[in-house]
């Protein structure tokens, strides 16, 4: 399928590993263009060197609040298809493991971000009367993953706001939608396998299959097939499609509206 996108200009936060590179590159790889965004440019210069001439780069910490003016002046006053939210989540904690200071830096960093730059980067899609907006968080605003606390509470935050603007917009040629991964086998899965290793005092192969015995196709996810179905939602395509939370989970959820 051509997803019409070639030319086309997206930007992509979290692009240095994981599911953020995974829909960078499947972008890419249709012939977008990609302002690609995260702290390390080493990881950035991966995706540079791999498509010439189609990826731009902006070393920076997407939650801090000077995200939205280095955006701006990358732009430079082009049209802009879609945004890809996304970063790192919080540390692996069961509630009694939490402090407030941990409630406080989890607000800030899974969901005051995300609302702060919708904001800015809305008025642009307004005026063009077009714009894709993607949220990764997890399936666990589906379903709550023990000692993630702080994950499930605030990405639910999130799959809030984004309903809730969804529907405040949708006659404008905007869209927003949420991705709900399961376990991929990414560098950010790693917490929980470790975490879990050590509250069951087993080994980190042995956290990890107990992981996998609940996906029911019988492994992890691929960062290819995410990023496909994050590329088609950032396209022209998926016009129809607003306010939903998709699962990528391999069945892993059990609700029949999962």
């Amino acid at each position: 399928m051509d997803l019409n996108i070639k030319e086309k200009l997206f930007i992509v936060t979290g692009a240095g590993s994981g599911l953020g590179k995974g829909i960078a590159t499947a972008l890419l790889n249709e012939g977008a263009k990609v302002i690609v965004i995260a702290r390390t440019k080493e990881k950035l210069e991966d995706l540079n060197n791999s498509f010439p001439g189609q990826v731009e780069m902006i070393t920076a910490d997407v939650t801090k609040s000077d995200i939205f003016t280095k955006i701006q002046n990358q732009i430079s006053g082009r049209y802009l298809n879609g945004i890809l939210f996304n970063a790192g989540g919080p540390p692996a904690k069961s509630f009694l493991e939490t402090e407030m200071e941990d409630w406080d830096t989890a607000y800030a960093n899974v969901m005051r971000w995300k609302v702060d730059l919708t904001k800015k980067i809305l008025p642009l899609f307004r005026k063009q009367k077009y714009g894709r907006l993607v949220y990764i968080e997890s399936e666990s605003v589906k379903q709550p993953i023990e000692n993630l606390v702080l994950s499930n509470s605030f990405r639910l935050g999130v799959v809030g706001f984004v309903k809730t603007l969804s529907r405040e917009i949708a006659s404008e040629g905007i869209n927003l939608n949420v991705m709900a991964p399961g376990f991929h086998d990414t560098p950010a899965a790693q917490r929980l396998f470790v975490k879990r290793s050590e509250v069951e005092n087993i080994s980190l192969e042995e956290a990890k299959e107990k992981y996998k015995q609940n996906i029911k196709v019988g492994r992890m996810g691929d960062t290819r097939e995410f990023g496909m179905l994050g590329a088609w939602l950032l396209s022209p395509h998926s016009g129809y499609i607003t306010g939903q939370t998709i699962s990528v989970d391999g069945g892993a959820v059990r609700g029949i509206m999962g």
